[in-house]
């Protein structure tokens, strides 16, 4: 393992061990993933203001801070004349016969702004068809990678604010082909991001998750290699952070679980950590999964302690969790994997990447090692009792209340969900998304008055208030 990573590092290619013959083994029974398209280098631009969206975070699946004040930070807070402006930027896109690829790109950009930092959905809705239609246009004609990776965001942004059920099974052939043809890779990136919001939230159904995780999956395998896009970071690591997105639906992944695993552990060696960490919380997910609720026909043994006894909380009211099925075969080689990867101390890697691999994968091996703790900030022994506990992790999102995080499938929704809206994440969770509120069954408890979030609307609504809810 460590002369492949050594020469991962040395080639800062995210090659890992088994995935080029993997992927030719799986040529057969999977070859509508192969295709043969343009390879090209990553464009390096970037955009400030409105078009930090087209950049990748590189600990968007991090454990870096406790709190996620970037996502109470809305700085279109005070426009009062939002509402203009969008209606004025939405004619502008729908009006592309007298535009240019510039106007369209500062249309789209402002487009993204006001959709993801308000709650548009009252405003746009008898426009979700036409920008559909005009999104999709710059997507295919791709006549800038500024404009096609707007475009991409911004259909994302409209699905998941408006949470139309046939949104998927219109723009999935073109996102495919996009991902499959593009000659950008961070245009294929975009995509890949973008088929994964509009399969989760636009109607496609457990069939159609399915499908799109077996693609993601493929490109994961081939390191990029199946799209085009060989050893591209970006691509890969987000086919892996949708892929995890997706599987957070299905309730029995015991048939995917160890082909998935073992191609995810190719991934560990990644000289990427982007890579290697969203690899490992797809790994702790499907861990997490082998186990579910105890049921009454369950017997009481030792493979139905509770997560209460196990994680040092209060809340003993949480559900008993029963081993169903081995997620892996070789669990050993794995945790030695992980730890390996907990305490890395190499010089080549930087000092706040080396930190964020460590503070990943303490918390992803401790679920590996037993799958009902969930995302924990620490773990530590007993010195009497020799067991392990630890903090469960909460999440601070600025002055408004706390996420409690005790499940991979959570972290993972909310990862997601911060990627896609970023500092509108409260705006759109107190004035009442949907696909918010809907994909985040956990705790918020406010701490201070709401009412400065809030319109007539959003109080009519009823979801402007101090409160405490438990799913």
């Amino acid at each position: 393992m460590h002369d492949l990573r050594r020469q991962a590092l040395e080639s800062g290619k995210t090659v890992s061990r088994k995935a080029m013959s993997r992927e030719a083994s799986r040529a057969t029974s999977r070859a509508s993933s192969a295709h043969n398209s343009h390879s090209s280098s990553r464009n390096a631009s970037r955009y400030p203001s409105d078009d930090e969206d087209l950049g990748s975070q590189s600990d968007d699946t991090a454990w870096s801070t406790a709190s996620l004040d970037d996502l109470a930070d809305n700085p279109d807070r005070g426009n009062d004349q939002w509402a203009e402006e969008l209606a004025d930027r939405v004619q502008e896109i729908l009006d592309r016969k007298r535009s240019s690829v510039q106007g369209r790109e500062e249309s789209l950009s402002a487009y993204c702004r006001l959709s993801k930092y308000h709650f548009v959905a009252d405003e746009i809705r008898s426009n979700i068809s036409d920008l559909l239609a005009a999104f999709s246009r710059s997507v295919k004609y791709e006549s800038s990678v500024r404009e096609t990776t707007l475009a991409l965001r911004a259909l994302e942004l409209l699905t998941v604010t408006s949470l139309d059920e046939t949104i998927y099974e219109n723009v999935e052939p073109l996102l495919t082909r996009t991902i499959r043809d593009s000659t950008s890779n961070s245009v294929k990136a975009a995509a890949i991001h973008c088929l994964g919001t509009c399969t989760f939230f636009g109607g496609a159904g457990e069939d159609g998750h399915l499908e799109q995780m077996t693609f993601f999956l493929d490109i994961v395998a081939s390191d990029g290699q199946s799209i085009g896009a060989v050893d591209d970071a970006a691509s890969v690591t987000a086919a892996l952070q949708e892929w995890g997105f997706l599987a957070t639906e299905i309730e029995d992944l015991e048939e995917e679980s160890e082909e998935a695993v073992g191609i995810f552990i190719d991934q560990l060696d990644s000289s990427e950590p982007s890579v290697q960490i969203a690899a490992g919380e797809n790994i702790a997910l499907l861990y997490e999964k082998s186990y579910t609720p105890q049921e009454d026909d369950d017997d009481e043994g030792e493979d139905t302690q509770s997560d209460s006894d196990l994680n040092s909380s209060n809340n003993f009211d949480e559900p008993k969790l029963v081993k169903r099925y081995n997620a892996y075969h070789n669990t050993p080689e794995l945790e030695r994997q992980l730890q390996s990867l907990a305490s890395i101390s190499s010089k080549r890697i930087n000092k706040k990447d080396r930190k964020s691999l460590h503070n990943n994968f303490t918390s992803i091996l401790t679920t590996v090692e037993n799958p009902r703790r969930g995302p924990m900030y620490s773990t530590a022994i007993d010195q009497d009792t020799n067991r392990h506990y630890g903090s469960k992790r909460t999440i601070k999102i600025g002055r408004e209340g706390i996420m409690n995080i005790d499940r991979w499938w959570k972290w993972i929704r909310l990862a997601s969900l911060r990627r896609i809206l970023q500092g509108g994440f409260t705006e759109h969770y107190y004035q009442g998304n949907s696909a918010v509120l809907d994909s985040l069954p956990v705790m918020m408890r406010a701490s201070a008055p709401l009412e400065r979030h809030g319109s007539k609307r959003a109080k009519d609504r009823g979801r402007l208030r101090t409160w405490e809810a438990d799913e």
